[in-house]
């Protein structure tokens, strides 16, 4: 079934749907001739596929789509936000609590940092929580080592370039100086790779500790270390348009 064919949905789509993977996993399982279509190899996800198609994974049919479902989970210092590391280090998904089902994290947590992830069941709407066109703000205490320029921090309100890399508009604001460190607290859409570290080091403050607090409308709260807890439907449908 082809793109002129306007029934059904792009097959990476189905995939993702289904809580195999990512869409644009979906389309490297793709790539590398790992997904079948009707006993066909596929090379091309720009295939679209009903309900009467046939489409199987290294071997397997994937799994009937379940409805999206969202959990906040506190993810602890340490893990690796990855089902498999080549390293080996444990990671999330190794440490979940066991009755969850098989889920995707929306968006990362670096090893060393804590604090608020959120995981689904559906690929898609991971892939669209993740989207920066989805407008939603990132919060995140963090712990350093100086003391910062306010005026610095303000700056970071018009964007900053760092080693050849845009971050857009950061908010950031000391919370409270110590001895020799201090908690400031950094507000975000974008949510680069490692960006408020790497802004820290072009600030000259030293990160002790990064704990993201909130993800859009969802927060940390009161969760513990490796605690998971569903977002009930409503809450859903009242912050995520399907």
């Amino acid at each position: 079934m082809t793109d002129s064919n306007p029934k059904g949905e792009r097959i990476a789509k189905v995939i993702a749907r289904a809580g195999v993977c990512s869409r644009r996993d979906a389309e490297r399982l793709i790539a590398d001739g790992r997904v079948t279509l009707n006993g066909i190899e596929l090379n091309s996800p720009a295939v679209n596929v009903t309900a009467d198609d046939v489409v199987l994974v290294d071997g397997k049919p994937i799994p009937v789509a379940q409805k999206p479902r969202l959990w906040r989970y506190h993810k602890p210092a340490g893990l690796v936000v990855t089902n498999r590391d080549p390293e080996g280090r444990p990671t999330v998904f190794d440490l979940l609590p066991k009755n969850l089902p098989r889920v995707l994290s929306i968006g990362r947590l670096d090893i060393r940092s804590e604090g608020l992830l959120l995981l689904t069941n559906d690929g898609e709407l991971a892939r669209k929580l993740e989207m920066p066109a989805t407008g939603w703000i990132r919060h995140y205490r963090v712990k350093v080592h100086g003391i910062p320029d306010g005026n610095a921090l303000a700056s970071l309100a018009d964007g900053i370039t760092v080693d050849g890399t845009r971050y857009r508009p950061i908010k950031a604001e000391t919370e409270r100086i110590l001895s020799g460190t201090a908690w400031v607290s950094f507000a975000l859409k974008e949510g680069k790779n490692r960006e408020i570290r790497r802004v820290c080091d072009h600030l000259g403050l030293r990160v002790i500790r990064l704990i993201r607090t909130s993800y859009g409308p969802f927060k940390l709260g009161n969760l513990v270390r490796n605690e998971a807890e569903e977002v009930p439907g409503s809450i859903i449908a009242r912050y995520i348009p399907f």
